[in-house]
């Protein structure tokens, strides 16, 4: 029998094809000295979390868990927080506005927390991150950037990038502009006083005292040693220190990041170390196609989508194409429910080599859980819809009827499903709705099939007998394009233009409650 790990060399996963670079790094430079790989994810507290920080954490644990399947080198991932770097605007998102304009540039972790619930404001997004990463079980190690700084963990490759400072702005200096290149200087000291990052030239440097002077805007002139939390790098130039002082093997990154990777690189090598290996993501595009962002709050909020949605839909959407550009936008949520509970239905009766393709089997680190799930997403939608009702137990009893023995004790994801549709139903499909009356035509086609409905078996849940008996209708009445007729069906009685396989929907709706529900098309009450 072949071996999983044989597959897995063979598999063209995207996991798997970055695990395989991280293994031609082992098998060139050997075991790393500290005894383990190094995965490292970024996270910038200046706003708070998005899917977008998340689905670095999700996609780099998806490589972590590849790797782990091609090798026995263990493996460690940190989750580290930029939250030492300045706040440089007020995020629109956030409340006390005002209060936050009085604080601009000071370390994040200075600034207090618009919330009140943590110290600082650093510190708020941070604890954001982290209680989403443990309620989704990452095996992470939370590093916190102001923390690493002031314990003098970075204190040796801070003074290797004082010594090597001409080579690091000679890297540096060709990608600023004019301006920007008269007074940049790698390191920025932190005011004793007000904690402000401050972006002032460097004048002076003392290599063997560790120190150097900087000009304030006033002319004057101050000495700061770069250890000890007193002066945070550049974030470009912290990218690359942060990668040599802790031997990053791999972190991944967005596509607007790429110059910004290549620098970091080049600055790794200068301070005489290899830089790691990566994956280049393209990015999350909100519903208007720009780029999300943290300060707008354009974006889908990690408890938004769990509003809607289950987890293991969220970990399907950022495991799927990474290096295509997607909309992340509620819109995208009720297929992504229903992908992940089509893939996972389909991974038992996979060979090996077509499980290691699938999905589920890197959101569910290899052992992905049985799931019987016999209602989609998008039916309980419409049925919500149809039904008229919010009442969760008013709903069951539908589901009961369509599919014996289901309960929510004993499909707790349905269970699940059912309170999250109830809520999109309610915030985003029950204010666009807009019915129409049927046309002439459409009616006398909607007409046979209420009767045709009602010379059936009340009991009967067929999906497929009766979406053969609506195509038929359709067939018979004329129309030459039968997606004219289902979506008749779908403004008419849904008040919507696209939704589910109509014999679904009549089975789990009920046959006479669906021809209630074409009387009430056909007598206008819809419409009005």
């Amino acid at each position: 029998m072949t071996d999983l790990r044989d597959i897995a060399m063979d598999s063209n996963a995207w996991p798997f094809v970055e695990a395989r670079k991280i293994l031609k790094r082992i098998e060139q430079s050997g075991v790393p000295e500290k005894g383990y790989i190094l995965f490292e994810t970024g996270y910038g507290p200046s706003g708070l979390p998005h899917i977008g920080t998340f689905c670095e954490v999700a996609r780099t644990t998806m490589v972590r868990h590849a790797l782990s399947t091609l090798s026995d080198v263990p493996t460690k991932l940190i989750a580290f927080s930029d939250d030492m770097d300045g706040l440089r605007k007020v995020p629109d998102n956030i409340p006390e506005q005002e209060m936050m304009a009085g604080h601009l540039n000071k370390a994040l972790t200075s600034v207090p927390d618009p919330f009140g619930t943590h110290p600082s404001f650093g510190e708020h997004n941070n604890a954001r991150l982290c209680a989403f990463l443990d309620q989704y079980g990452f095996d992470y190690e939370f590093k916190s950037s102001t923390a690493t700084y002031q314990a003098g963990e970075f204190d040796e490759t801070l003074l290797r990038v004082l010594d090597r400072y001409d080579a690091i702005m000679n890297v540096v200096l060709p990608t600023l502009g004019e301006e920007r290149r008269k007074t940049y200087s790698p390191f920025f000291p932190v005011d004793p006083e007000t904690r402000e990052v401050l972006q002032v030239p460097t004048v002076e440097r003392n290599v063997a005292a560790g120190t150097i002077v900087y000009e304030m805007p006033d002319g004057t002139k101050r000495e700061t040693s770069v250890t000890g939390g007193a002066c945070k790098l550049q974030w470009k130039c912290d990218w690359g220190m942060r990668w040599a002082a802790l031997d990053v093997d791999y972190e991944m990154s967005g596509k607007d990041l790429t110059d910004s990777v290549k620098l970091g690189s080049r600055i790794t090598q200068i301070l005489g170390q290899k830089p790691p290996e990566g994956l280049i993501y393209e990015m999350f595009l909100d519903q208007k196609g720009e780029k999300i962002s943290k300060s707008k709050g354009n974006g889908i909020s990690i408890d938004e989508w769990l509003r809607y949605a289950t987890e293991e839909s969220l970990a399907l959407y950022v495991h799927q194409s990474p290096r295509k550009a997607k909309r992340l936008y509620f819109d995208v949520i009720p297929k992504a429910v229903d992908e992940y509970i089509t893939f996972s239905e389909k991974f038992a009766g996979e060979a090996p080599e077509k499980q290691l393709q699938n999905p589920v089997w890197h959101i569910h680190g290899g052992n992905p859980p049985n799931v019987d799930v016999p209602v989609s997403f998008g039916l309980l939608l419409n049925l919500v819809s149809a039904a008229n009702t919010e009442d969760e137990d008013t709903l069951w009893g539908f589901i009961n009827r369509y599919a014996d023995g289901v309960s929510p004790q004993t499909h707790p994801m349905l269970a699940a499903m059912v309170t999250n549709a109830i809520a999109y139903f309610d915030d985003f499909v029950k204010p666009t709705k807009s019915f129409r009356a049927p046309s002439a035509d459409e009616a006398k086609a909607m007409t046979d099939l209420r009767d045709r409905l009602l010379a059936l078996d009340p009991d009967l849940h067929d999906g497929k007998a009766l979406q053969d008996m609506v195509f038929a209708v359709g067939k018979e009445h004329g129309f030459e394009n039968l997606r004219d007729w289902f979506k008749a069906l779908y403004e008419t009685l849904l008040g919507q233009s696209q939704g589910p396989r109509m014999g679904g929907f009549i089975a789990i709706y009920g046959v006479e409650n669906t021809a209630g529900l074409i009387d009430k098309a056909l007598a206008g009450e819809l419409a009005a």
